[in-house]
């Protein structure tokens, strides 16, 4: 009994700490105050102004004997090293899913959208100040448990429509069943992510850091370098 504890132990716990807990590379950045993008890679931070920023994309296929005719697409930018425009490097903006071209065509416009007009937008797709509609699915999103509330609220829906009567079906019960074995899952993915965030964060230069907070710098690293040039 002992024996199999241990084992459980070492196959669940174990690994759930190395996923939180390992190095993770540092995801790439946006910034609307400085309209800026960040990339990291070895330790070394790469860079572009936004403005001015020029994306390319490019669409082919392959045909396998397992896969058959698959589609693939790219959405690629061009950065350079701090310090050392010489030194470039090329980075994949596009979504890890979705490769089709239209796809990575959509995603362009959704990264556009959310550096020239912001991120926040009414339920009818409009430009908003107020990150109201979108914070109401975000508390959505992070509750937990919030996939056995919703099928449970279908239930009883179906319960009131029905009156009482057959009102449960297979499929009802199933995702509701699933959801509930599902819970623990969800809750640790929540940490997690909560996890992930939190460190990638931090793992940042300072000077990144700082132009992240709301009263932070707004000169852009472009303009840091041009100053270091014209002073040494």
């Amino acid at each position: 009994m002992v024996q199999a504890l241990l084992v459980t132990f070492a196959g669940t716990v174990t690994p759930f700490l190395w996923e939180v807990l390992r190095p993770m590379p540092l995801p790439i950045l946006l910034n609307r105050r400085t309209r800026e993008l960040y990339f990291e890679q070895e330790g070394e931070i790469y860079h572009t102004p936004w403005d001015g920023i020029a994306a390319a994309t490019d669409a082919y296929g392959t045909v396998g004997p397992c896969t058959a005719g698959m589609r693939h697409a790219a959405l690629e930018a061009l950065l350079h090293r701090y310090g050392h425009p010489q030194d470039q490097v090329v980075i994949n903006l596009g979504s890890p899913t979705g490769k089709s071209l239209e796809m990575q065509l959509g995603f362009w416009e959704y990264l556009r959208a959310y550096m020239d007009n912001g991120p926040w937008f009414d339920e009818h797709g409009r430009h908003s100040g107020s990150p109201e509609h979108l914070q109401a699915f975000q508390e959505v999103r992070n509750s937990k448990g919030q996939s056995v509330r919703l099928y449970w609220g279908l239930i009883k829906e179906e319960y009131k429509t029905n009156k009482g009567q057959n009102f449960l079906s297979y499929a009802d019960f199933m995702l509701l069943f699933g959801s509930m074995m599902l819970l623990p899952v969800r809750i640790l993915q929540n940490f997690t992510h909560a996890m992930a965030k939190r460190r990638s964060r931090s793992q940042w230069p300072q000077m990144i850091r700082e132009r992240l907070r709301d009263d932070g710098p707004t000169s852009r690293l472009v303009d840091l370098e041009q100053t270091h040039t014209s002073t040494s």
